[in-house]
């Protein structure tokens, strides 16, 4: 950044709450909030936050800098609330997004329910143009071409665009063209700009929801800098790197995992301050649980889904479940129990929160087994009502005939469940042991389950980080300022020569420097890593491995081999095997970045006080701590319950506690 700023404010909008964490550079001291967020307009809750903070002040002064995590893109996806957009492609592929990969969700379903295409034909245009796999052009577009498809686009009256030729990442500027004619105040998206990769699918579903979620991206942003003004205002995007806010609404295909980013940003920063770089993480927050595997660096993927699209564009290697403290409990037809994924969301909320919900969540399991205590939650802001929660689970307690403490701990056991199936998909179903890795739990809900979750993948150590209800927006403050860039090339390495890939590695480096330049970034401070996506020949399926482009004396085939022999590996311990047969390469990569301002956690400092003792249903005597009083060193054995403002953590029977000198707490099985 071109200036220090005395506070580095972190904001995450949750679909239940909205978290704040900001960092005084002069004191070097943290201080936290929680609002309950407002989905129909996320911006109310952002500054009704900066005013409890008392920050407007600080903010007309421009003394501050704002780092958001959104879910308004993510939300429109899911609920089909985006743009009105016209897709745009070549003669005879206008089905394109339509006819996808041919796959069926169920697949010995004879009679699938039918489903709505991305885009109605309608709205699918082609466009007489085309070039071949190697970039030759086989068909001129002409200014007659684009005379008649810009009035096609003007009758459709779209409010985005989404062009998508075939092999534009070879050559873009057909789509270019298209887009330099399109009508005035239409946002447009070019596959060449959000994602020059082969897969003519996966880079269409790509460019159309990034026109798709666009224009709601960039009119949000633009209330929101209205709201914040002079405040310079950074984006999380879903690679755990931050865009200024300005750049982010071209790019609302790249927000999709913003938030939950932005906890594996602090996750990976709170592992390395206290030497703990391998770690499976949960997020448990009102809506659902994010899981991730962090071993030294945020893994990503360029093959992950929202809903039934894959998104191609980088982002954290996560799985999600729907499973939250707000996640509702039912019994189905068949007289079982379920919980999960339908939520109460932050309106109702769970039956305890007192605002008019009237069914059982997970929330409200812990509430009625006392896991949560009524006159503490939020830091005592908010009274929970345990009247509440138990009509709310004598609703299914009773057809079940089972009793509330019964009905309570079932709930909670399914919710378990569907948490670590979860951790089970992003490790051992990728070659990881997780007994090798420390469970991390984080969100407003996760400290309740960890020691269970722990226990259940066998794992005999966990950490609850210090300031967990409110991780997310702590990653905002740590994350760097970061573009994630690619290219295909899909060519066997015994066709290209070192000097020619390094010259096309060279390029995208130039393109990320120059944008984060831009941005106000000194050129002394950003640093690239290459890296390469490799398969065997004949393989669809690709596997990243890191490239060195350090010029040195052993530079050129050495590198090339290296590269090689590590995806040998990689293929080894995801797959189980390796093959003697020639390796392809088939996309360039190259992260630009620049590390965040200096965050340095402030020592623990807490003066001892004594741990009260409540009866817990099905525990016995449990010590009642808080969190905010615990020194460095303290031991806890369970059970226990260690409150705080934002989040509770339950330490088991059998389970130890241990303070480390941040703050975190430090589990281990006894």
């Amino acid at each position: 950044m071109p200036r220090a700023y005395p506070y580095l404010l972190g904001i995450d909008t949750g679909g239940t709450f909205t978290d704040f964490v900001l960092f005084d550079s002069g004191s070097k001291k943290i201080r936290i909030h929680k609002v309950l967020s407002t989905p129909a307009a996320p911006e109310q809750a952002i500054l009704q936050g900066v005013d409890d903070m008392g920050l407007s002040a600080a903010i007309a002064a421009g003394s501050v800098v704002i780092i958001h995590g959104s879910t308004v893109a993510t939300n429109a996806a899911l609920e089909g609330k985006g743009a009105r957009t016209v897709f745009i492609t070549n003669r005879g592929l206008g089905d394109m997004l339509t006819i996808g990969r041919q796959t069926r969700r169920e697949l010995y379903n004879l009679q699938p329910e039918p489903r709505q295409p991305p885009v109605p034909a309608a709205l699918c245009l082609e466009v007489d143009c085309r070039l071949g796999a190697g970039g030759e052009r086989l068909q001129a577009l002409t200014r007659e071409d684009l005379e008649a498809l810009r009035r096609q686009v003007e009758q459709r009256q779209p409010e985005a665009v989404a062009i998508n030729l075939l092999y534009s990442f070879i050559d873009s500027g057909d789509e270019e063209a298209i887009e330099a004619v399109m009508p005035a105040g239409v946002f447009s998206s070019r596959s060449s700009f959000v994602l020059p990769e082969y897969k003519e699918y996966e880079r269409g579903i790509a460019t159309w929801l990034n026109a798709y979620l666009g224009p709601l991206v960039q009119n949000y942003l633009q209330r929101l800098r209205r709201g914040v003004e002079p405040a310079p205002l950074g984006v999380m995007q879903s690679s755990g790197g931050t865009i200024d806010a300005d750049q982010a609404g071209r790019r609302a295909v790249n927000l999709l995992l913003s938030g939950p980013a932005g906890g594996l940003a602090a996750a990976r920063f709170i592992g390395a301050a206290c030497d703990r770089p391998r770690l499976m993480t949960f997020d448990m927050g009102g809506t659902s649980t994010d899981v991730a595997l962090i071993d030294g660096e945020l893994k990503l993927t360029s093959e992950g889904h929202l809903g039934p699209y894959p998104v191609a564009v980088p982002m954290v290697d996560m799985h999600t479940v729907g499973a939250g403290g707000g996640s509702l409990a039912y019994i189905d037809s068949g007289g079982l129990l379920q919980v999960g994924p339908q939520s109460a969301g932050a309106t109702p909320g769970p039956a305890c929160y007192g605002l008019g919900g009237t069914q059982a969540a997970v929330t409200d399991a812990n509430a009625l087994l006392g896991r949560l205590r009524p006159d503490n939650f939020l830091g005592g802001a908010m009274q929970l009502d345990i009247e509440a929660a138990r009509n709310a689970v004598g609703t299914i307690a009773e057809p079940l005939g089972l009793d509330l403490e019964a009905t309570a701990t079932g709930i909670i056991d399914i919710a378990n469940a569907h948490m670590v199936s979860a951790l089970r998909v992003i490790s051992v179903q990728r070659g990881y042991d997780p007994r090798d890795f420390q469970l991390c739990c984080f969100g407003g809900a996760g400290g309740l389950h960890v020691c269970a979750i722990a226990e259940a993948l066998q794992m005999r150590r966990a950490l609850v980080p210090i300031h967990g209800g409110v991780l997310s927006a702590l990653g905002m403050l740590v994350a760097p300022r970061e573009r994630q860039l690619s290219r295909s090339i899909n060519r066997r390495f015994d066709q290209l020569t070192d000097a020619d890939l390094r010259r096309q590695l060279q390029a995208l480096r130039l393109e990320g420097t120059g944008q984060l330049r831009r941005e106000g970034v000194e050129a002394d401070r950003i640093d690239a890593r290459a890296s390469l996506d490799l398969r065997y020949t004949g393989q669809s399926y690709t596997l990243n491995v890191s490239f060195d482009t350090a010029d040195r004396a052993d530079a050129g085939s050495a590198a090339i081999a290296r590269a090689i022999e590590e995806f040998h590996r990689a293929h080894q311990q995801r797959y189980g095997h390796r093959l003697d047969i020639a390796v392809e390469l088939v996309n360039i990569r190259q992260r630009v970045s620049a590390p965040a301002e200096p965050i340095q956690l402030p020592p623990l400092q807490a003066a001892a006080e004594a741990a009260l003792t409540a009866e817990l249903p099905g525990m016995g005597p449990t010590a009642i701590l808080q969190r905010e009083h615990l020194r460095a060193g303290t031991v806890i054995d369970g059970p226990a319950l260690v409150c705080e403002q934002v989040s509770t953590t339950l330490v088991s029977p059998g389970w130890q506690a241990t303070i480390d000198t941040l703050g975190n707490i430090v589990l281990s099985c006894r």
